[in-house]
Formats: structure tokens, C-alpha cells, sequence
């Protein structure tokens, strides 16, 4: 009777084991397919650029598709350390921003030929494992422009940006030949604040433009739209669409989707497939990486005859109708 039991109580243990395993496979086999990746971010999460990686990025953990870790606020100097504890920590695919450490950046993606890296960067792609990317909105500024000329009553549009690195002048550029199209008598006042995230000091810049009669601000920086909406006047969103925090100020924003980008990598790593590639192309409108925004609020206050010429002028971009020139260049003061 004893060894009877034993046996019987053997067999059910064999057999409550095998029913867990069979039961918890699934889980583990989608916990073991999940990509791990990580991202290194030299300013806040919350600022506007960084935003759209770190948004696209938990879309892809919310789906379950990845294990997502990142880290907000790295110093240049502390940049190097942190990229290598992430690629020794067995991350497949590691995300950043390496426009001040292009070359410690590089030199980590030599170091780990078998991580994959996708990081916003100036220069070119770096064989075989080092993707770069970039903010190719540069069609959505320039519908944001159009609407920009056809609101500014004193022909003065004000533009505060963070740095005049090709990824900000080329939305400028863009921006101000959008404006000239619909009012060839706009004049722009250019100010950089030499910072990624200082709104106190983009607000300063903001009232200095407007003391000089600035109707119209363009803010590539946070901190902009503070101002405008202090003093009563109009602002244009990039990246990011702020009308929600600002209904009665920001009439329009060039908006940005790193989710095409962000899909595209992560399906390359998984399939083995990831090389060395320029993913800006995938920031442009035919790719759905990049939109102007609905007016929203402004819908019934901007001219029409100004929305039917930005819808025809969309069109004409996404038939491949019109081409808005990539203009890399510091953008210059044309307010007298």
C-alpha cells in the first residue's frame, strides 16, 4: 500500500509538472522572443525630439514586442559609459542621440559588432552595425510655414531654435519658404539659444521678438508658446503637437512619428537582418513619419483660401508632385 501510494503520488507530481511546463511555455517562449532594447537620452524624456523615440519605443513594449529600458538626462561626458553598460548588459538594439559624442558613439557600435545601433547623428551610416536617423520633417514645416504667412497681420514672424545643426536649420529653412509662398512679405527673426531644453531662456528670446512686433513665433524649443500665449500672440509647434496645452496659441505643428523608424529596426534585428542605414527617409510624410497636425482650434480662424492652398501644396508632396529643398545652412535674420 505504501509504495503504492509513493508511485501514485509520483506519477500525479510528474504529471501536475508537465501540465505547469505545457502551461507556462507560451509565456515563456514570448518572454525569450522579446528584442531587449535600450535608450540613452541626453535631456528629459518630456523634450519634444526625445518624446517621439521614447513614445514609438513604449508602443513597442506596450505590444509586447520588447523589453525597453532608457535613460533620460546623460551627460556627454557619462554618454560613452552608459551606451557600453547597456551593450554588455545584452541589449540587441540601443537608441540615443549621438549628435555631441558622434565619436565615442562609434566607437562603442566598433567595440559590439553584434548589437545593433540606431542613433540620431549628422553623419553617415557606420558599417556594419551603426544605423543613424534624423527628424526629416522639413515637409510638414513647410505646410506649418504656409500657415504661418497666412496669420501673421504685422509680417513678422519671430524663430527661436536650440542650435543651428543641420536637423534644426533645414525645418527653418523650410518653414520660411512655406511663409514666403503664402506672403512674400514676411520678414523672420532668428535666435538660438544654444540649448536643447532651457524654456526660460527661449521665453526671454520669445518677448525680445515680440517687443520688435513678432506676430507669429515658431517654437522649436519649449518655452516659446509660454511667451506667445502671455503676450496674445500666435506660435507654430514642431515636432510635437502642443495646440492641447495651448488652444488659443498654437495654430499649427509639424508633427513627428519615429514609429516607422522605430518598426522598421526592430523587425531587421529580429530577422538578423539589421545593417548599416540612413534612416531619414523613413521621417517623411510618404512613410507616415511626419504630418502637420489638424488645426484643431484654429480650424475656422485660419483663411480658407490659405487651408486650400496647404491641402493642394500636401497633395502635391505626397503625388511627389513637390519636392521642399533640404537646406543644412545656419538660416539668417531677414527683419531689417
Amino acid at each position: 500500500m505504501t509504495t503504492r501510494r509513493i508511485f501514485t503520488g509520483s506519477l500525479l507530481c510528474t504529471s501536475m509538472a508537465l501540465s505547469t511546463a505545457l502551461t507556462l511555455a507560451p509565456s515563456l517562449a514570448t518572454a525569450q522572443s522579446k528584442l531587449k532594447v535600450a535608450a540613452i537620452y541626453t535631456v528629459p524624456f518630456e523634450q519634444q525630439w526625445v518624446s517621439r523615440i521614447h513614445k514609438a519605443l513604449k508602443a513597442a513594449e506596450a505590444r509586447g514586442e520588447i523589453e525597453y529600458k532608457a535613460s533620460e538626462n546623460v551627460s556627454n561626458a557619462d554618454y560613452e559609459r552608459v551606451m557600453r553598460e547597456y551593450a554588455t548588459g545584452g541589449n540587441q538594439l540601443i537608441l540615443g542621440e549621438a549628435f555631441a559624442v558622434e565619436a565615442a558613439a562609434r566607437k562603442v557600435a566598433k567595440d559590439f559588432p553584434k548589437t545593433s545601433f540606431l542613433l540620431g547623428s549628422s553623419g553617415k551610416p557606420q558599417a556594419p552595425n551603426f544605423s543613424v536617423f534624423d527628424n526629416y520633417i522639413q515637409e510638414p514645416a513647410y505646410l506649418s510655414g504656409m500657415v504661418a504667412g497666412g496669420m501673421t497681420k504685422s509680417n513678422k514672424i519671430g524663430m527661436v531654435g536650440g542650435f543651428p545643426i543641420p536637423e534644426v536649420n533645414r525645418l527653418m529653412h523650410a518653414f520660411m519658404a512655406g511663409a514666403k509662398e503664402t506672403n512674400p512679405k514676411v520678414e523672420f527673426t532668428i535666435t538660438f539659444i544654444n540649448s536643447w531644453f532651457d524654456p526660460p531662456k527661449a521665453k526671454e528670446a520669445t518677448f525680445a521678438m515680440i517687443d520688435k512686433g513678432a506676430d507669429v513665433l515658431y517654437a522649436e524649443r519649449f518655452g516659446v508658446s509660454d511667451a506667445a500665449k502671455e503676450k496674445g500672440k500666435l506660435a507654430i509647434g514642431n515636432v510635437i503637437d502642443t495646440q492641447p496645452q495651448y488652444p488659443d496659441t498654437v495654430v499649427a505643428s509639424a508633427i513627428w512619428h519615429m514609429e516607422p523608424s522605430i518598426d522598421r529596426a526592430l523587425k531587421l534585428v529580429k530577422e538578423g537582418k539589421f545593417t548599416a542605414e540612413d534612416y531619414g527617409p523613413y521621417s517623411m510624410m510618404k512613410h507616415k513619419g511626419s504630418e502637420l497636425a489638424p488645426l484643431g482650434t484654429f480650424e475656422k480662424k485660419v483663411p480658407a483660401d490659405i487651408v486650400a492652398k496647404v491641402k493642394a501644396k500636401e497633395a502635391d508632396i505626397l503625388a511627389g508632385k513637390f519636392t521642399v529643398k533640404v537646406d543644412d545652412s545656419q538660416p539668417k535674420s531677414t527683419a531689417k
